[in-house]
């Protein structure tokens, strides 16, 4: 175990040439990052999640009530014990041929067996209740994070000449307000790799799921090799877009129309333009270009680069999303239907009718309109 130890903190790999995990060792004239302070991250995850449980239940689900967003679910299915039994234990999906055996055995028509199977699927959609509820949350806790970031970052130097996060690299104190910083934002995304389990679950789990691994990973490795005050423009950065979308989601779930369409248009706006516009030009360019000057390559700097790169690829992907749905905005006159976040993994193509039956294109089983919440879900920050 001490040689596995011994091998992965490698001073070489974490550190630039002849600097030692000693040098870094906090002295009575300045504190540096430790990796140990990474472990109080857990106990306030397990915090954040249940200051979550209690902001939903007591602050957002009240708010919603107010609004007249209603806890009604979909459509039940009428109990079938055979429809059942396929459903649970062999497919949500059944093919033609297993439509067309469910129809003799059960001399039903093939039409009333999907619609069925789409009422069966769609129970296991969530209310419109209990997303209003999730996306006050996350915009509660973006809207916080992010303003404590730029209160945070106006007053360092690195925010106004980006070369100030590599002079005298790595011999840079850790502040107290730069610790709480990282510190909640790498909470906040264990807590989330968490409840992704218990969520509303969405078409792109799987890549929100490397998302919050890349950044946590991202988090956790600028941490302990002291590159943190690059990670805080990284975070900021990619936290100023998230609000905007949790706040067009409530007004979506709210049926304020205009609303979401204006607040998605600000989104868009604000996402493309710091994601693929600042985000390369500026924390990239520092990064790669300005640390290598200053610095000089290492091991770890090749990685934490490449995880940047990482996420912006990410970035690129949603930003295609977001112009897709802008491009369905223009066409139908309303923010429409996204085929990435938000959308359940219960409902493809659950919602399209038999052939002969009128699409009920206004209002789905959920009772929302338009967009039914379906937009983009940003991401981290460290990245949404």
């Amino acid at each position: 175990m001490a040689g596995i130890l011994a091998w992965f903190w490698n001073e070489r790999f974490w550190l630039p040439h002849n600097v030692t995990w000693a040098d870094l060792k906090n002295t009575e004239e300045a504190t540096f990052p430790q990796a140990e302070d990474l472990y109080l991250a857990f106990p306030l995850a397990f915090c954040i999640f249940m200051v979550r449980l209690i902001f939903e239940r007591f602050v957002a689900k009240p708010c919603a009530i107010a609004l007249n967003i209603q806890a009604n679910g979909p459509q039940i299915a009428p109990p079938n014990a055979i429809l059942e039994k396929v459903f649970t234990a062999i497919t949500k999906h059944p093919d033609e041929k297993r439509l067309e055996g469910l129809s003799k055995q059960l001399d039903w028509d093939v039409r009333s067996i999907q619609r069925w199977f789409r009422q069966r699927r769609n129970q296991e959609k969530p209310s419109t209740l209990t997303r209003f509820c999730e996306s006050m949350w996350r915009f509660s806790f973006y809207l916080y994070v992010f303003t404590y970031g730029v209160r945070f970052l106006k007053k360092t130097p690195w925010l106004w000449n980006t070369r100030h996060c590599w002079y005298n690299y790595p011999y840079q104190p850790l502040t107290t307000d730069l610790h709480y910083y990282y510190i909640l934002e790498l909470s906040f995304y264990w807590s989330l790799m968490f409840s992704q389990f218990t969520d509303i679950k969405r078409k792109d789990f799987g890549i929100m799921f490397l998302h919050h691994l890349v950044c946590i990973f991202l988090i956790t490795f600028s941490y302990v090799n002291n590159m943190a005050r690059v990670g805080t423009l990284v975070l900021c950065l990619h936290d100023s877009a998230d609000a905007l979308l949790e706040a067009a989601k409530m007004a979506n779930y709210a049926k304020f129309q205009k609303m979401c369409d204006l607040l998605f248009v600000m989104f868009a706006v604000v996402f493309i333009t710091t994601r693929l516009g600042i985000f390369p030009l500026w924390v990239l360019n520092t990064t790669l270009f300005e640390s290598w000057e200053i610095v000089g390559p290492y091991p770890s700097w090749w990685v934490f680069n490449l995880l940047l790169l990482l996420i912006q690829g990410l970035n690129c992907f949603w930003s295609y999303l977001i112009v897709k749905i802008a491009c369905r905005a223009v066409s139908r006159g309303k923010v429409s239907k996204d085929d990435r976040s938000d959308i359940e993994s219960s409902s493809d193509e659950e919602d399209s009718e038999p052939p002969g039956k009128n699409a009920h294109t206004a209002t789905t089983t959920n009772g929302t309109s338009g967009t039914n919440g379906y937009l983009l879900t940003g991401s981290c920050s460290m990245d949404d």
